[in-house]
């Protein structure tokens, strides 16, 4: 089984306006809401593509409900610990130029933090656990570090996607996969890519200090896969990019989708950057069939 964790969830609220005007009074031209957060994505991406996950996390109040249920309308399974205060609401304002206004979050006491470790505890050999996202503010900055060590107690697979030092404390325990940009990679190393061959070196140390397999996405340049037996690169299916959020979430959830069915490194990155085309391609998380059509098009170069 594969279980998501998102820390800080949000309620994504995302209003589109003609022509702001700031101090005065505007009316919303279209308005929606979503459940956001990069775990969450990712189960929400898997259960598109019939692949079964479990959300797990922290919610709390109105809006937490609110992600609950629009989860289980979708029928994805969620065991998340409930929390005093109410989930944050994201405001993404879309006119003329498109501004964003993210809230803090709830305070996540150590009550809270030990139920999810309970639950994670509860993980075998036979599960893989996605890590995605940010770490509260009230959170310390080794959450993902206590959370990787049970893993690698259980020898529960485990992904990580995040940044910076979040990244490289869990490389000892061995992650299964990551998945930096190539923005994030460079930030690492203090450099900076135009190419995928360039990338190569950068992610061969990432797997010398612990990473089973390295994704680095490069956005139209395509992406690089490298472990320790293959370095693979892909291009990019053409198609009009209409928004990135999400396209990342989407390669990391195509990737575990097609490894659960085939074991293929190769077939599963491929999947992978159909994935997070697919999403780059569409408003809102991509539909089966879209990568479906899209995956007949990436392809596979082995260095």
């Amino acid at each position: 089984m594969i279980y998501t964790v998102t820390l800080n969830p949000s309620l994504d609220y995302i209003v589109e306006v003609e022509h702001l005007t700031l101090g005065d009074l505007n009316r919303t031209k279209n308005e929606s809401k979503f459940p956001g957060g990069k775990g969450i994505n990712v189960s929400r991406l898997l259960k598109r593509m019939g692949v079964p996950s479990k959300a797990l996390g922290f919610v709390g109040g109105f809006t937490g409900l609110y992600i609950k249920n629009y989860l289980q309308m979708e029928n994805i399974e969620t065991k998340f610990v409930e929390v005093h205060e109410d989930t944050r609401i994201n405001v993404k304002l879309k006119s003329n130029s498109e501004t964003e206004v993210n809230a803090k979050g709830p305070t996540i006491t150590e009550a809270d933090f030990k139920k999810l470790q309970d639950q994670i505890s509860q993980l075998t050999s036979e599960d893989t656990l996605v890590l995605a996202g940010s770490i509260p503010s009230s959170m310390e900055s080794g959450t993902y570090e206590k959370l990787v060590s049970i893993c690698d107690l259980n020898q529960t697979k485990f992904v990580v996607d995040a940044e910076g030092d979040l990244l490289k404390k869990v490389l000892p325990f061995k992650p299964f996969l990551i998945k930096p940009n190539h923005h994030e990679l460079g930030e690492l190393f203090n450099t900076s890519f135009s190419t995928a061959e360039e990338v190569i070196p950068y992610a061969r140390k990432l797997v010398e200090m612990g990473a089973e397999n390295v994704i680095v996405s490069l956005a139209g340049e395509g992406a690089v896969l490298v472990n320790r037996e293959v370095a693979l690169i892909s291009n990019v299916p053409k198609g009009e990019v209409k928004s990135s959020v999400g396209a990342g979430d989407s390669m990391v959830a195509g990737f575990l989708a097609k490894y659960e069915e085939t074991k293929e490194i190769e077939e599963a990155f491929r999947y992978s950057v159909a994935s997070g085309s697919a999403t780059a391609f569409s408003i809102g998380l991509a539909t089966k069939e879209m990568i479906e059509t899209l995956y007949t098009s990436v392809n596979i170069t082995k260095l």
